[in-house]
């Protein structure tokens, strides 16, 4: 190996010392037998392809931060254990990224320094670890929550264009250690099969934009309107969730919709609720210590008695909950389960509409739960075309008792529908752009859930989507443009200065180098 060219002895000592965990001066005499086998080639390679892989996994934890809070509301209801996950994934996820991250960056000092790649065994197995430890959390991801590789789909039409920027750019960066290594090492197979690979790479990636669609690839003036915000259990970053006080603070955050969920009492009332168990969002093991937790084996009297708001302030669900104010921190601790005809009234007074699902669909008296419902929606004076029905559950006797009730489907519309579908709620993972934009010309409302981070909600804009429901109300209220809108002529000239510029800078590596 030849010595370092420009490399100073202090210089190798500092980069050999964390990368092989020796303290060895660069004095060629000192590194006779320190020279990089194929077997520290191969840990190289390892080492890079952990990199990219702990990178991967990076991007999607970043993407599915969407929708941790139903992952904590998961291992509450199996472990009755609350803690924002959310947290332990990205401190880990930091950790194995950086860890990654430095080893590369001084393996590649090396490699331009002319210094010998000994990865230390502690490394090598570290870096076993690592792999082992994020390809379990791609299986996981896999196996558990599988829905969340539609999210990264539907990410890529938000992030496509710049990723592909900042890999031309890391690819184009790699150029100079490549260079380095081809013009020293002896092996002409190894030279050509290396060029080779880094060429098809880096054509393959100035010509990626041919692939890379996305909605908000657009002209200004062809942008659809802002969609409406549905507020989900209304604003349960500001109050407890399902409560009066969450509903008058998604009218305050400007929200069309309060979107709920009904239970019936064990005597026949109706009030908000999601879980099947009072665990979460009340004190019912402090009150009834001994009686089950089930929602619906209560009876009105005793369910007033639960305090259904304290528990926000000492989850804390949302990290919003630390800059409450004071008096709503007082009002918070006043939250009680709030009956369907409470609601009704609030929405009726606020001017917003309410949707809501009946829970649980399974139960043997579903029917009676249907009915109950409905005549409290009939006798509370609310106009019926403010209340969105969601249930599936005895639909055509909701519609026959109240033809005016507005109804919203789960499903996507069929082929040989009967009547006309003019409302769909449906997960954001299961439209695509292509389907949102074609009801959209259908004149067919389409709400997509649930909705919180600016991208997702940039992506669905630019599609089209007619609503989305959100428990971050606060932050997409303040949202008066998509966080990037690009017309094609525009993006067609940024991907071809990119392409160029790279394209000069790689050949100026090779030509410098040598």
């Amino acid at each position: 190996m030849a010595d370092p060219p420009g490399c100073c002895s202090t210089c190798a000592t500092c980069l050999l010392c964390p990368y092989s965990c020796q303290w060895i001066t660069a004095k060629k005499e000192k590194r006779k037998g320190l020279r990089t086998t194929k077997c520290d080639y191969s840990w190289f390679l390892f080492l890079f392809c952990v990199f990219l892989f702990t990178l991967v996994w990076l991007y999607f934890a970043i993407i599915i931060l969407n929708d941790f809070h139903n992952f904590n509301e998961f291992i509450f209801r199996q472990r009755k254990l609350w803690l924002d996950w959310s947290l332990v994934l990205l401190i880990a996820t930091a950790v194995l990224i950086s860890y990654s991250s430095v080893l590369l960056v001084l393996a590649l000092c090396l490699q331009l320094c002319g210094q010998p790649l000994k990865l230390h065994w502690v490394h090598k197995i570290l870096l076993i670890l690592t792999a082992l430890v994020v390809a379990a959390a791609f299986t996981g991801l896999g196996i558990k929550w599988a829905e969340e590789w539609k999210s990264a789909r539907i990410s890529l039409q938000a992030t496509g264009p710049f990723l592909h920027i900042g890999t031309v750019g890391g690819m184009t960066l790699l150029a100079w250690p490549l260079a380095s290594f081809i013009y020293r090492t002896r092996s002409t197979g190894l030279r050509v099969f290396l060029l080779l690979v880094y060429c098809a790479a880096m054509i393959a990636l100035y010509l990626a934009p041919l692939g890379i669609t996305s909605p908000c690839i657009m002209e200004e003036n062809q942008l659809p309107p802002k969609p409406a915000l549905v507020g989900h259990r209304g604003a349960p970053m500001l109050a407890p969730e399902n409560t009066l006080m969450s509903l008058h603070k998604a009218v305050e955050c400007d929200v069309q919709v309060f979107e709920t969920d009904v239970m019936v009492s064990a005597d026949g009332v109706p009030f908000l609720m999601h879980d099947e168990e009072l665990t979460r969002t009340t004190n019912v093991q402090a009150v009834f210590p001994d009686r089950t937790a089930q929602s619906t084996a209560f009876n009105w009297t005793d369910l007033q008695q639960l305090d259904a708001g304290s528990w926000f302030l000492e989850r804390r669900p949302f990290p919003t909950v630390q800059s409450l104010s004071p008096a709503d921190r007082n009002k918070t601790t006043e939250q009680r389960i709030p009956s369907l005809e409470q609601a009704l009234e609030a929405a009726k007074q606020s001017n917003i509409s309410i949707m809501f699902d009946l829970r649980p669909e399974n139960h043997s008296d579903y029917q009676n739960f249907v009915n109950v419902t409905l005549g409290v929606i009939l006798q509370s004076g609310i106009p019926l075309q403010q209340v969105l029905w969601l249930p599936d559950g005895f639909r055509e006797d909701v519609k026959q008792q109240a033809p005016g009730v507005q109804q919203v489907y789960g499903r996507k519309r069929l082929k040989n529908e009967k009547e006309p579908v003019l409302h769909v709620n449906l997960p954001y993972q299961d439209m695509s752009s292509e389907e949102i934009r074609q009801y959209r010309q259908d004149n067919i409302s389409v709400n997509l859930y649930v909705v919180n981070q600016p991208w997702l909600f940039s992506v669905l804009w630019c599609s089209g989507v007619s609503s989305v429901t959100t428990n971050a109300c606060q932050v997409l209220k303040e949202m008066k443009h998509p966080i990037w809108l690009l017309p094609s002529s525009t993006y067609l000239m940024i991907w071809i200065v990119v392409d160029c510029v790279s394209f000069l800078i790689v050949i100026w590596a090779f030509v410098l180098l040598k």
